[in-house]
C-alpha cells in the first residue's frame, strides 16, 4: 500500500448494515476512517478493544460513551476509551464523521464492500 493516498480510492465499507459505511486507511497501529451515516441511522450499544476518536465534519449525532449523552454537530469530538460501551445515532440529515481508532481495526478487514456508490465527502451530497 502507498503512503500517499486519496480516501476516495479505498474501498467503501457496508460497516453498520445499508446505513453506516466506511473508507479506511490503515496504518500498522492506526485507523482512520471517514464513516458516512445515513438520516435516522442507529448504531447499538457495543464496545471494542480499540480506543476512538472522532470527530463530526457535516450533519448531527447523538452519542452515548459511557452513560453521558450528547448531541454533536460540525467540530464536535468524541474520545472512547478501550472497551467502554457507546452508541450513536444521528438525525434526520444523517452525519459524514471521521473516526480513528488503535489498535487497527482489523475486524472490519473482511466487511462487505459496497460498490458504485458516490462519497458523500468530499463533495458529494452533504450530510
Amino acid at each position: 500500500m502507498s503512503n500517499l493516498a486519496d480516501m476516495m480510492e479505498a474501498p467503501l465499507l457496508q460497516v453498520w448494515g445499508d446505513s453506516v459505511r466506511a473508507r479506511r486507511v490503515q496504518g500498522e497501529h492506526i485507523t482512520l476512517a471517514v464513516v458516512e451515516l445515513d438520516p435516522g441511522s442507529v448504531v447499538p450499544e457495543h464496545h471494542h478493544v480499540a480506543e476512538q476518536m472522532g470527530m463530526v465534519l457535516a450533519g448531527e449525532v447523538t452519542f452515548t460513551i459511557d452513560g453521558e449523552t450528547r448531541t454533536l454537530g460540525p467540530g464536535g469530538t468524541w474520545r472512547i476509551l478501550s472497551d467502554l460501551p457507546h452508541q450513536v445515532a444521528t438525525g434526520p440529515n444523517g452525519a459524514v464523521v471521521i473516526d480513528v481508532f488503535t489498535p487497527v481495526r482489523s475486524d472490519w478487514d473482511d466487511l462487505p464492500v459496497v460498490a458504485d456508490v458516490a462519497p458523500r465527502w468530499p463533495g458529494g451530497d452533504d450530510a
